[in-house]
C-alpha cells in the first residue's frame, strides 16, 4: 500500500561501489503542462494526468547530499520523463531561524486546500534542542496550474491537537469525516492520532482540529481507503514499530477513531478488492507467507499464500473492477484477483528492467486507460538506476506488458 510498498532485493549487485553517473543520454528537458484543475490522482498540474513522485534520487558521486524530490509529469500518452522538475530545500522548503532544513522527503499526496491540484506533503528537519515539544516538521508544497512551484508552507498542528513530546510526523490523506474534503491523520503520543480536518489554508493551517482521538497504535500507514463503502475513509494503524501487529481504524462524522479488526502481525499491508466479499479485503505480507483477511472490517473469511513475499502492493491491472496483488520478493509476482478471491493459479511474473536492487515506486492509471499500470525503480549502489513504467493489460494478455513501455534515470534531475 505509497500504504507505499517497497520490495526487497530483486537482484544484489551492489557490491562495490559504481562510478559517478554519467547523463549524457537524458530527454530535453520540456516545459510543465499547464492544467486548470481536476480530480485525477497526483495530479499536481491538474491538466487530468497522473503525475510521478521519486525520492532517494541517485546521486552524481556517492556519499555526497542526496539532490531533492524528483517529480515526473503525466500526459496523454502516459508519463513523459522530459517533463519533470526537482524540488530541492533550498529552493522550496520553507526556512526555519533562517536554517534552510538537510532532510526533505516526500510523504503524502492529496488536494488538502480543495482547488483542483493535488498538493505534496513533506517531511523536514527543523532545528530542535531536544527540551519539551518539538516543532512540527511537515510543510506542504501547494500544486498549481504550473505545477509544484514557491515555497513549502508549514503545517499546523494546533496545540489542542498534540499531546506529549513526539515528533507529529507520519502524515495520512483522506476523508475521514465524509464531507469531501481532504484531512489529514498524524503521528501523535501515547496511543492517540492528530486529526487534521480539511480543506487547509494557504498558510497550513486546518479548518478545524480537536484533541487527539484515541486509537490502537500511533503510527499511522497510508493510504487511507474506505474499506467497508460507509462514505468515510478508514486507515491502517501500527499497533508497533516493525512487524507487529496492525488495525483497521475506521472513519466517521467525528474522524477516525473507531477499531475494526486487528491485523496480524507482518512487515508491510495492502487493502485491496481481491473477490471475496463487498467490502475491501487486506493482504499481510510476513517472511512466512501472506495472510488474507476478506470483507472488512468483520473479515468473514481468511486464507494465506504462502509462497508470496513480504512486501505488497494492490492495483487493478486488468481493468475488471478486482485488484491484483504484487508481492515484491526475490521476485515481482502478481495475483490475479477473482471472484473467489486471490489464488497461486494464474501469478504472473515480472521481469525488471535491469539488474540490481528492484523497489515498487507506485501503482495507479498513468495513461488513461482504465487500468492501473506499475512503476517500479531498479539501482545499483547510489549513483546508477533505471526507473520503467509496465502499463497494465487484460487478464487474457497478461495484466501487465511484458516490457516497460518508459523507461528513464532519476539522474536526469540533475541535468541542468
Amino acid at each position: 500500500m505509497s500504504l507505499t510498498a517497497c520490495g526487497p532485493t530483486a537482484h544484489d549487485d551492489a557490491k562495490a561501489e559504481p562510478s559517478p553517473l554519467r547523463v549524457a543520454d537524458a530527454p530535453a528537458k520540456l516545459p510543465v503542462p499547464r492544467g486548470d484543475g481536476s480530480k485525477v490522482p497526483d495530479d499536481f498540474n491538474g491538466d487530468g494526468h497522473r503525475d510521478l513522485v521519486l525520492n532517494d534520487l541517485v546521486k552524481a558521486q556517492a556519499h555526497t547530499d542526496d539532490a531533492g524530490i524528483g517529480i515526473v509529469y503525466g500526459s496523454a500518452r502516459g508519463l513523459a520523463p522530459g517533463a519533470r522538475q526537482l524540488l530541492d530545500p533550498r529552493r522550496n522548503a520553507a526556512a526555519t531561524d533562517g536554517q534552510q532544513p538537510a532532510v526533505f522527503d516526500a510523504e503524502a499526496t492529496c488536494d488538502l486546500d480543495d482547488d483542483g491540484f493535488t498538493d505534496l506533503v513533506v517531511s523536514t528537519d527543523p532545528p530542535f534542542d531536544g527540551q519539551g515539544r518539538p516543532p512540527v516538521p511537515l510543510q506542504i508544497l501547494f500544486g498549481s496550474p504550473g505545477g509544484l512551484t514557491g515555497k513549502g508552507v508549514k503545517l499546523t498542528v494546533p496545540d489542542k491537537a498534540r499531546i506529549g513530546n513526539d515528533w507529529p510526523d507520519q502524515p495520512v490523506c483522506g476523508d475521514f469525516d465524509g464531507d469531501d474534503a481532504q484531512d489529514l491523520v498524524v503521528h501523535a503520543s501515547g496511543g492517540r492520532l492528530s486529526f487534521l480536518r480539511g480543506p487547509f489554508g494557504r498558510d497550513g493551517a486546518p479548518r478545524a482540529a480537536g484533541a487527539p482521538l484515541p486509537s490502537p497504535g500511533n503510527l499511522p500507514t497510508g493510504p487511507a481507503a474506505d474499506v467497508d463503502g460507509d462514505g468515510y475513509d478508514d486507515l491502517i494503524v501500527r499497533t508497533a514499530e516493525g512487524s507487529g501487529k496492525s488495525a483497521v481504524v475506521l472513519g466517521g462524522p467525528d474522524g477516525p477513531n473507531r477499531t475494526g479488526v486487528t491485523l496480524p502481525a507482518g512487515i508491510d499491508l495492502a487493502l485491496g478488492a481481491f473477490g471475496r466479499g463487498k467490502a475491501l479485503d487486506a493482504a499481510v505480507g510476513a517472511m512466512g507467507g501472506t495472510s488474507l483477511r476478506y470483507d472488512l472490517p468483520a473479515v468473514a473469511a481468511r486464507a494465506s499464500l504462502g509462497t508470496s513475499g513480504s512486501m505488497l502492493d494492490a492495483a487493478d491491472f486488468d481493468g475488471d473492477g478486482l485488484s491484483e496483488l504484487l508481492s515484491s520478493g526475490s521476485q515481482l509476482r502478481v495475483f490475479p484477483g477473482r471472484s473467489g478471491g486471490l489464488r497461486t493459479a494464474g501469478m504472473v511474473t515480472v521481469k525488471p528492467p535491469a539488474r540490481g536492487t528492484t523497489r515498487v515506486l507506485a501503482t495507479g492509471d498513468f495513461d488513461g486507460d482504465d487500468r492501473a499500470d506499475l512503476v517500479v525503480r531498479t539501482y545499483v549502489g547510489e549513483t546508477k538506476d533505471t526507473v520503467a513504467v509496465y502499463p497494465g493489460r487484460p487478464a487474457k494478455d497478461g495484466l501487465l506488458a511484458a516490457e516497460p513501455t518508459v523507461t528513464f534515470s532519476s539522474s536526469e534531475f540533475l541535468v541542468p
